[in-house]
């Protein structure tokens, strides 16, 4: 067996790293204690105010689409400790390709609220400008962030630099071609990138088990990349192989393989129905491994989670969530022509003739564009 080691973990050994269990007790591992060494009471309270409010977020979102204010939402109920734990992990010159879900970790990097929900209310073809914040806007195409940020990280490798580029994807896009070639190239060329695979049990209605016999972080191994496998809801234990990955990378290590196992407690997205296809009972045992509540069993274990500090984080919650359903509910309809903005860089005579003709389209509706 080749001796490439993450940590203590070498190729082809994988188990399921975890310092926090869902009653609230702290474990210790010696590869990963060390790389939370610096996270006392009062940064773990703060990392819990971020799952908290990360999940507020989502629970708002939801409802504004139910009631008509948004086309779609895709919700990350119970992946919060993996967006959180990892991407708190993260520099400000690291750069994020993301998939849709990953709006916890969009929350880590700044985004703004109401940026969080522009594309599902449709008044706007991206969320932000990906360089304000480092991050790329979400890719709905399944796993082909993962190539973006292999080309990104190539580009770090090229300037000299040591930040990283993390790409998230879920377990149903480690099927897809784009993954396994991005990891081919990230392999070859030991490219400072990791792959962050949220493995929440469901690719849409498909089982994790139908395209997964054997735990996917198995598979990066096969690509000559070391990986991990560590226990998605506990947000210390995603925070330390983060941390231990993007040292690994920003040292000349390469590309490292994390699968986060959580679990995704409501819908693919808020056009879904889960109840079609999902077990009751398997819903009822993750609840038992819930994310935030075995930080809350901890904290106020340790005496740090008191009334007054718990009806803190619940105001600040509600309140980030006020001003998203605010932020989201006053924003424009967008001019229609606006749809040819930055579309390119230099317009051409194509996308000329293409808006000339939608402009004349426009114009036989009463009240149409007229320009």
């Amino acid at each position: 067996m080749d001796d490439v080691r993450l940590g203590e973990l070498s190729l082809g050994e994988i188990d399921t790293v975890q310092l926090l269990t869902p009653s609230g007790e702290r474990l210790s591992d010696v590869r990963y204690d060390a790389w939370v060494s610096d996270i006392g009471d009062d940064q773990l309270l703060s990392l819990y105010e971020d799952m908290v409010v990360v999940r507020r977020i989502d629970t708002e979102a939801t409802a504004l689409q139910r009631q008509g204010e948004l086309g779609l939402w895709p919700p990350l109920l119970g992946q919060e400790a993996s967006q959180i734990g990892s991407g708190r992990a993260l520099r400000a010159d690291d750069f994020v390709f993301s998939s849709y879900r990953e709006n916890g970790v969009a929350y880590c990097r700044g985004a703004g609220l109401t940026d969080l929900v522009r594309v599902w209310r449709g008044t706007a073809q991206s969320g932000w400008n990906p360089y304000d914040i480092n991050m790329a806007t979400p890719q709905v195409i399944i796993g082909a962030q993962t190539l973006h940020a292999t080309g990104y990280a190539l580009g770090i490798q090229a300037d000299g630099t040591d930040s990283v580029a993390v790409a998230y994807f879920g377990d149903g896009a480690t099927s897809e071609g784009d993954v396994n070639e991005a990891m081919i190239f990230a392999a070859t060329y030991s490219a400072p990138v990791i792959f962050f695979c949220q493995n929440n049990q469901w690719a849409i209605s498909e089982p994790v088990a139908l395209q997964a016999q054997r735990p996917i972080a198995e598979r990066a191994p096969g690509f000559g990349i070391p990986s991990v496998r560590v226990d998605g809801n506990d947000v210390l234990a995603v925070m330390a192989v983060t941390r231990s990955a993007l040292d690994r990378a920003r040292s000349g290590g390469g590309p490292t393989f994390i699968e986060a196992v959580t679990y995704r407690m409501g819908p693919h997205t808020t056009a879904d129905d889960p109840t079609r296809y999902r077990d009751p009972a398997e819903l009822e045992q993750w609840k038992g491994k819930d994310p935030i509540a075995r930080v809350e069993a901890y904290l106020s274990a340790r005496g740090m989670l008191t009334a007054e500090s718990a009806e803190s984080v619940a105001a600040t919650a509600d309140q980030v969530a006020a001003e998203l359903r605010a932020g989201c509910v006053s924003l424009p309809d967008p001019d229609p022509m606006t749809v040819f903005d930055n579309v390119y860089a230099e317009p051409h005579t194509g996308l000329i003739r293409e808006r000339d003709h939608y402009s004349r389209y426009l114009r036989t509706f009463v009240g149409g564009d007229s320009r």
